[in-house]
């Protein structure tokens, strides 16, 4: 358990650690109704990035998460590779690469499969809904 809490909170994994986190909030505010899940869907278009027509907000949350897991799966493993630090650090920089790079690529793949089960046009958010007589 040590390891794992090691390798979660240090370099690399700790900047997707915080990001997780900060995720993970956002959906806690969602599912106790303060905030919405497409709350940042006026600015971006999913389209254009390759993700099919899902929220914003779900595409970020699959890449942080993606992200955070292969990142944390490759710290642990350098970890037990027991190498030198200069190899260690070498491989914590290219983990900083790669693992971004490949939860894009995992995002694309999990997510054009959920655009089935967002509508293109939403319907009426439960504060306009709450304000109809």
């Amino acid at each position: 358990m040590d390891e794992l809490l090691s390798a979660a909170f240090g370099f690399p994994v700790l900047l997707f650690s915080v990001a997780v986190v900060a995720a993970v909030g956002f959906w806690l505010l969602v599912l106790c109704g303060v905030a919405e899940h497409g709350a940042f869907d006026s600015d971006v278009d999913t389209q254009t990035l390759r993700l099919g027509r899902v929220p914003v907000s779900v595409a970020a949350s699959v890449f942080l998460l993606a992200g955070w897991l292969l990142s944390l799966t490759g710290a642990l493993l350098r970890d037990l590779a027991d190498l030198s630090r200069s190899s260690s650090s070498l491989l914590s920089l290219a983990l900083m690469v790669l693992a971004p790079a490949a939860a894009w690529w995992v995002t694309r793949r999990l997510v054009r499969p959920l655009a089935k089960l967002f509508p293109d046009e939403p319907g009426p958010s439960r504060r306009s809904a709450a304000t109809l007589p």
